[in-house]
């Protein structure tokens, strides 16, 4: 693992050879005041992953995770589900290898995408709505468009035009017109369907395309099949489209470790750290999701909100410290723990017409973090 980098002092280059990394670090933070980077997951699977030995996997204990496997048998709809520990597979449970829909984790991978393209300029967050000419069946208020891309993004449009692909939760949105874009939350479909919409107006591709190019195609996904992917919505209702999404458990896991690495697969940087960090800042605290939202309050988890990535905030367990998930109807979940260098993934696939309550989901996100040992 690289080292920090730091001031090049005198001695310090000739005794490198001989100094673990652990202990160059230790000696550049009492030289520089700078903190340890911590520790990322060094191990990525090839077209295969690599199943964690005995050894590796001490940490989670063979009983708690019987009671686990117990749990989801008996108690989810759960079709499959990864627990990847430092880059290693240490739990699998159900068919990790089918592909099928992965609801509103779409959002989350469509973020991912943004990067590149807000970094070299072709999309600019500071573009309104007026400027991208963006109408609708119902009209855009004049208010409206004044929304940017980075307030779409951030679910804070303030646009509350109804959705052609159910999923949002504007049954809480507030009067049309009565807010200023960027200052109100709402978890609204609208957003993240014109989201995908202006990705493909400004870049001039296609989202399932470059799913491939950029995610697919680096990360050797297994299971990954371009043919399954097309958009849908009802477009009498709103003429922008949802992009649904079709992964395997074993893919998504994948999407989690490159999130967990801060955008690098092996040597290749993928996504820039930078546009990682960005992802994942604090767009909207869990205060206002839960004074704008009445399903979050006591559900006992306090999610934030970043650029299409749920926050978790305000916890006292240190393994759940800088976590976040992306997370979908049904069962649909990629949740990575940098605390304890965990991605988790599961899936309920819904072909099948089951689905787990919002309470199961957290609960599986909870109950998977407390499996592990923390030193």
């Amino acid at each position: 693992m690289p080292v920090m980098a730091g001031r090049e002092t005198s001695g310090l280059k000739k005794r490198t050879d001989v100094l673990t990394p652990y202990m160059l670090g230790i000696f550049l933070l009492l030289l520089t005041g700078c903190p340890i980077t911590r520790l990322r997951a060094q191990v990525f699977p090839d077209r295969i992953w690599h199943r964690a030995s005995e050894e590796e996997s001490k940490r989670w204990e063979r009983k708690k995770t019987d009671a686990f496997r117990e749990y989801l048998t008996d108690s989810t709809k759960i079709t499959g589900l990864m627990i990847v520990h430092r880059g290693k597979v240490v739990f699998e449970f159900g068919d990790v290898e089918e592909v099928s829909y992965i609801a509103s984790c779409r959002k989350s991978v469509l973020s991912m995408l943004y990067g590149r393209y807000v970094e070299n300029g072709t999309i600019r967050l500071d573009k309104t709505v007026k400027e991208l000419e963006i109408d609708d069946v119902e009209g855009i208020l004049p208010i409206e468009q004044t929304a940017t891309v980075k307030d779409i993004i951030s679910a804070r449009s303030g646009i509350f035009h109804p959705e052609g692909y159910p999923g949002g939760m504007q049954e809480y949105a507030p009067e049309r017109g009565s807010v200023k874009p960027g200052t109100y939350w709402l978890y609204s479909n609208w957003d993240f369907n014109v989201a995908g919409y202006i990705f493909e107006k400004e870049t001039g591709t296609n989202i399932y395309d470059e799913v491939e190019r950029q995610l697919a195609d680096p990360l050797h996904m297994q299971d990954w099949d371009r043919s399954l992917q097309h958009k849908e919505g009802n477009t009498a209702i709103s003429r922008y489209l949802a992009y649904p999404m079709w992964f395997s458990t074993r893919d998504m896991a994948r999407l989690g470790l490159l999130m967990l690495n801060k955008g690098t697969w092996k040597d290749t940087r993928v996504i820039s750290e930078s546009w990682v960090d960005e992802m994942l800042a604090e767009r909207t605290a869990y205060t206002e999701l839960n004074h704008n939202v009445p399903n979050f309050r006591n559900s006992g988890i306090n999610f934030g909100y970043g650029y299409m990535w749920w926050l978790w905030q305000d916890v006292r367990d240190k393994r759940y410290e800088g976590a976040y998930s992306a997370k979908g109807a049904m069962g649909q979940n990629i949740t990575v723990y940098p605390a304890i260098e965990t991605v988790l993934a599961f899936k309920t696939k819904a072909a099948y017409g089951r689905r787990n309550t919002s309470e199961v989901r957290l609960r599986i996100v909870q109950k998977v973090a407390k499996l592990y040992d923390m030193p």
